[in-house]
């Protein structure tokens, strides 16, 4: 099997979104003077990412557009449903002030895509929206890496359903079997790929799953140095994996 293309997940696999999300909401509720109404500045996260979740949900369904799921975030999060659609919108303009100062790739990320410019194809999946991914990649300096970029808000489908892999795939007229998918999700992503067909490799950082039974399926590796060998490409620039 020859792998010809490498479909990358961006959050938290090529981008450092964990990071960027925790110093980004500590960062504006400490200057809106609010850290103390959540108690700590993990329990403000952990409330902020809960609401995140369900919000986008409603957005990836169609219920609501992209610019009211940021809002109704802002309102439930505040607990102020009484908020305007311009103080919402402000609110949020200076939250993203604050989390987008704190982004960054992983120092793995452009090494990786070097080694394998000339020798694989790129591409992305996303299970968020263009309006966000486009934009940060190009923010991140990478955008133009990649062949393709493919976001479940505009496929109408999301990982880890078989479609969404396989929409990546047609995307580079390949085949299943002709493609790598790389995420950090043991199920969404690990699982998800290889049951759609595709060579799954599945990046723990930090044993983030430790205590996680690995999925059936994905290759596990610890770091994008392990990806070239995971290919079964040029072993000189991979590194061996720290899995076994």
């Amino acid at each position: 099997m020859t792998i010809k293309a490498v479909v990358w997940d961006v959050d938290d696999t090529l981008f450092d979104y964990t990071t960027a999300d925790r110093e980004g909401i500590r960062s504006h509720l400490a200057a809106e003077e609010l850290l103390d109404r959540y108690g700590t500045a993990e329990q403000a996260l952990d409330l902020w990412r809960r609401i995140t979740d369900v919000q986008w949900a409603r957005f990836a369904a169609g219920e609501v557009d992209f610019v009211t799921q940021r809002r109704d975030r802002t309102r439930v999060f505040l607990d102020r449903p009484e908020l305007t659609d311009d103080e919402a919108d402000a609110w949020f303009d200076r939250y993203l002030t604050h989390y987008e100062s704190a982004w960054s790739l992983f120092p793995d990320v452009l090494p990786v895509l070097d080694a394998l410019a000339d020798s694989h194809r790129h591409a992305v999946l996303s299970n968020s929206s263009l309006t966000v991914q486009d934009r940060k990649l190009r923010v991140l300096g990478v955008h133009d890496r990649f062949e393709a970029i493919l976001c479940a808000a505009e496929l109408g489908v999301s990982k880890p359903a078989a479609g969404a892999f396989l929409a990546a795939c047609e995307a580079l007229a390949l085949p299943p079997h002709e493609v790598a998918y790389v995420g950090d999700h043991p199920e969404i992503d690990g699982r998800g790929a290889a049951d759609a067909g595709l060579l799954s490799v599945w990046i723990d950082r930090g044993g983030v799953y430790a205590t996680v039974d690995p999925p059936v399926g994905p290759r596990r590796i610890a770091s994008l140095a392990e990806l070239p060998s995971a290919l079964g490409g040029d072993t000189r620039f991979g590194a061996p994996s720290t899995f076994g």
